[in-house]
């Protein structure tokens, strides 16, 4: 199979450059001209996604090399980009950042050169004029096997100013394909975690994704951008698919009734059958709303393809879960923010003890474990686990290298993954008896709760890394 789908990838020499409004904005602009845009984050940010699905009207999706692995990343750049008329990768930190102590894992010049793709580098030249040649040849020729094409010049104060960047950068040989005056309407609120979700703004969202797009449309020369898109060179290989994934994965071990350490029975606990579902399928339960916005599209696609249908509830509003739910797939979020209303929905705190504690699968991923949790910030959660979450001062943040410690409803001890964490909270005891994971870097501990059909930790892992997960999972779901 040959991938030759047009395709930019735009990135910047530092985080704060305005990567996510060029390209949230590109994205829209082409939408807009009638194209269908594929959007695509490298690392494992879930928050600019949600603006490039607002955008695009398509799922938004990550393209991590640590999570996934390089051997993985075109094939699921080719499952997004599938019937589409252009890509654009929107890129991660500074074009040459990686995972720490990994050289170039996972950085966006990696991606860039996985998917033979020629980058467009955002250059904040709001203090800066001729220095900017100097700045893009560096880059440009930093890695020759990856392709500066062109230059976005953002935040540019004046027309003098802009041509004293023109001028410098006729030497570089880096053609400028957009000019961008600063503009505080294309600007999007961040608070401990950087940028709000969509979910949580959604119609203050849709008019910065449109101020987004006409700022570019006004100062990119979309023709020529798009000309470069088509000159990427082709890619071999067959996209990824869920269902062959699924099927190659390692057969799951079947289930015991109990895994890890046991838990209490709490006293509002039903004696009642989990219904049926048609043909054999079992619902799973997807957490989302404005508190758990952070999932990657393609763990619902594996728990599809793996049997289960999956449907979405908001821990905010729906007072109960899904009928015939028989697993619990909580991700991450912001919980933090909505402790209040989340614990004054008592009843769906409720169901969720229920169904945990009668030994059903749950997958709880930080936001999810603050969720699960006795108390957070002082307000009642579901009181699955013992333990207490609160806010704190420092962040957490990196790639993990973790290996299973207990066998689980997701996996059997000894299963390596790699995650990442993203937080400011910290839960007491940070791990329980039978922990999830145990890490290695930067210090090696172990973390997170297995109990019953339980598992909660700190890491996102991506499950593509790891089909097996998905069908572990809903094999639980079946037998439970």
């Amino acid at each position: 199979m040959v991938i030759s789908v047009p395709r930019l990838v735009i990135a910047a020499p530092s985080s704060g450059s305005g990567k996510t409004t060029v390209a949230t904005g590109l994205m829209a602009a082409f939408a807009s001209r009638g194209l269908a845009v594929s959007p695509h984050k490298v690392g494992p940010d879930y928050i600019d996604p949600g603006y490039h699905a607002l955008a695009t009207g398509r799922v938004g999706r990550n393209l991590d090399a640590y999570l996934c692995g390089t051997e993985l990343i075109a094939p699921l750049f080719a499952h997004g980009a599938r019937g589409c008329d252009l890509a654009v990768v929107e890129g991660v930190m500074g074009l040459y950042d990686g995972a720490a102590g990994e050289g170039e894992l996972a950085s966006t010049a990696q991606v860039a050169k996985l998917l033979r793709a020629p980058v467009v580098l955002v250059v904040d030249a709001s203090s800066q004029s001729r220095s900017v040649a100097a700045l893009v040849h560096g880059f440009a020729s930093w890695d020759p096997e990856v392709r500066v094409s062109g230059v976005i010049l953002n935040k540019v104060g004046s027309s003098r100013h802009e041509e004293m960047l023109r001028e410098a950068l006729d030497e570089s040989g880096v053609p400028v394909l957009g000019c961008l005056r600063r503009a505080a309407q294309v600007d999007t609120p961040a608070r401990h975690l950087g940028l709000v979700p969509v979910a949580e703004r959604r119609s203050d969202a849709v008019d910065a994704v449109g101020a987004m797009a006409e700022q570019v449309r006004r100062g990119c020369d979309l023709d020529a951008l798009y000309a470069l898109a088509r000159g990427a060179g082709e890619l071999s290989g067959a996209a990824w698919d869920a269902a062959a994934a699924v099927v190659s994965s390692p057969p799951p071990p079947l289930p015991v009734p109990s895994l890890g350490a046991a838990a209490p029975t709490p006293p509002h606990r039903p004696e009642r059958p989990r219904p049926q579902t048609p043909d054999g399928l079992r619902v799973v339960a997807v957490a989302g709303g404005a508190a758990f916005t952070f999932s990657y599209a393609e763990h619902a696609e594996l728990l599809t393809a793996a049997g289960a249908e999956v449907v979405t509830f908001d821990p905010l509003r729906d007072e109960q879960l899904p009928d015939g739910t028989h697993g619990l797939v909580i991700g991450g979020g912001f919980p933090e923010v909505y402790a209040p209303e989340l614990s004054a929905n008592e009843p769906l705190r409720k169901a969720v003890a229920e169904l945990a504690f009668g030994g059903a699968p749950v997958a709880a991923e930080c936001a999810g474990l603050l969720y699960l949790s006795r108390e957070l910030d002082g307000q009642p959660m579901c009181g699955v686990l013992d333990v207490s979450a609160r806010m704190s001062e420092r962040l957490t943040l990196g790639y993990r290298d973790a290996v299973a410690v207990s066998d689980s409803a997701l996996a059997v001890a000894g299963t390596r993954m790699r995650g990442h964490e993203f937080h400011r909270t910290v839960v007491e005891p940070g791990a329980g008896a039978a922990p999830a994971w145990g890490v290695r870097a930067p210090e090696r501990r172990v973390e997170g709760f297995v109990q019953q059909g339980v598992h909660a930790s700190y890491l996102h892992t991506h499950w593509a890394s790891q089909p097996g997960v998905a069908r572990r999972f809903v094999e639980r779901c079946r037998t439970s």
